[in-house]
């Protein structure tokens, strides 16, 4: 679909990336299983790991079930460009291995996915990276965190645990001043809900294994590119702008808006090895097929049932920005105008105890460390997945102790607000 710009999004979900096979006809991008490809002949084989022609040369590089993926996803978000990688969390040290060094840091929000927290706060310091954390809806905070060791600025579109969209413009308009990218993880939002490229971000990642794929079956994760970032315009990004020793000296900017892409390939795939089975991708590529029906039901849903617990005074607060009652009504409808997604917490009176409790309690939600699944998922953030937080740290993220976290799924809402009836009434 060399035209893929014109079409509407619910075709691009369908059609993007991936015409039909050229051997077989197959409309459905074939498993190719395959580790290696052969070279029409010497010439060639040059060609392709001088980047002067795209092509095959090694799975850990590209493979073709996993690059329909990425165009497909690069379509949905309007990118120049883009890589699919083993998950989400490997998005992220992709997105930032061509723009760190040690010594240098990223800003980030303090609303993010406990798992990104300690990626960001412990891990990435075995490379001699660091993180500030600093609450994003305060753009001086953001800039103020900025220092001439910083090289990236980090957000998710729709926080995790609690929901909260974050203002995209206002982060982008810090970034675009201090001549610095920002990568948001556009995972809780998909492409249907939000494209960060539109508000003034640089890159997107996902961790498909969310919504994008919609069934819990596989984990991955993707980096795009919008591809307007000038990687030259400073001496910041020397991997990108300077000539880079680990690929034979070619200095990656020159290749215009592929730049980053062609990096992630040609250093970041071939030396992290961080590869997207192309099973996964195959999985992946169906599920974005339906990802516009799904989520414009999961927002339904997810109203509903949020809804419903505000008014039910067994629970002290809902976290959901889709409520008549959120104040930010006017930056959820600009940053996400269909809707601020599927995710949002509870909060349950009784405490901690009366979360663990309902959570036991409950037989349609399933108990997981999850998100994104057509089924409607529950987690205790405090006791689970942001446990290694302190509680300051918790209550930072949207995630205190006396909340819990719900992925509401795409079942009938009225099923959904029955079992929390009965769940929080044995609770």
């Amino acid at each position: 679909m060399t035209d893929a710009p014109a079409y509407g999004f619910d075709t691009l979900q369908v059609h993007a990336g991936t015409p039909p096979d050229p051997a077989t006809g197959a409309i459905q991008t074939p498993v190719y299983q395959s580790t290696a490809y052969q070279f029409r002949d010497a010439a060639h084989a040059a060609r392709l790991f001088n980047l002067e022609e795209i092509g095959y040369i090694y799975s850990r590089l590209t493979n073709p079930t996993v690059s329909a993926l990425a165009a497909r996803i690069t379509a949905l978000e309007g990118g120049a460009g883009g890589i699919c990688c083993s998950s989400g969390h490997a998005a992220q040290i992709m997105a930032l291995f061509p723009l760190m060094a040690p010594g240098r840091n990223v800003v980030a929000s303090s609303r993010l996915y406990g798992g990104t927290v300690t990626q960001f706060s412990q891990t990435i310091r075995r490379f001699g990276w660091e993180a500030k954390f600093v609450d994003f809806d305060d753009p001086g905070a953001i800039a103020a965190a900025i220092d001439g060791d910083t090289r990236a600025i980090f957000c998710e579109t729709i926080a995790n645990p609690a929901g909260h969209v974050t203002d995209l413009d206002a982060v982008a308009a810090v970034a675009a001043d201090a001549g610095l990218p920002l990568i948001v993880d556009n995972t809780s939002a998909t492409p249907w809900l939000c494209r960060p490229f539109d508000h003034g971000a640089t890159l997107v990642v996902h961790s498909m294994t969310k919504y994008l794929t919609g069934n819990g079956t596989v984990t991955g994760g993707a980096v795009i590119d919008s591809g307007r970032f000038d990687w030259a315009a400073s001496d910041l990004f020397p991997s990108l702008s300077a000539p880079e020793p680990a690929y034979h000296g070619l200095t990656f900017a020159g290749l215009g808006p592929m730049a980053f892409t062609f990096h992630s390939i040609a250093v970041g795939l071939r030396d992290l090895g961080m590869t997207l089975n192309p099973q996964a991708a195959h999985y992946t590529l169906c599920g974005i097929e339906t990802l516009s029906l799904r989520m414009a039901r999961h927002v339904s849903n997810a109203r509903a049932v949020a809804q419903w617990l505000e008014a039910d005074p067994r629970i002290s607060r809902v976290s959901y920005q889709g409520l008549a009652s959120f104040a930010g009504q006017e930056r959820v409808s600009r940053i996400c105008p269909r809707g601020p997604g599927a995710l949002f917490t509870v909060g349950v009176k009784g405490g901690y105890e009366a979360c663990v409790a309902l959570v036991d309690r409950l037989t349609l939600f399933a108990h997981v460390a999850n998100l994104g699944d057509t089924r409607s998922l529950i987690i205790h953030p405090a006791s689970t997945t942001h446990r290694q937080l302190s509680e300051a740290q918790q209550v930072a993220a949207g995630a205190a102790p006396d909340m819990v976290r719900m992925s509401i799924g795409i079942e009938d809402p009225a099923d959904l607000i029955a079992d929390l009836d009965r769940a929080l009434a044995a609770a």
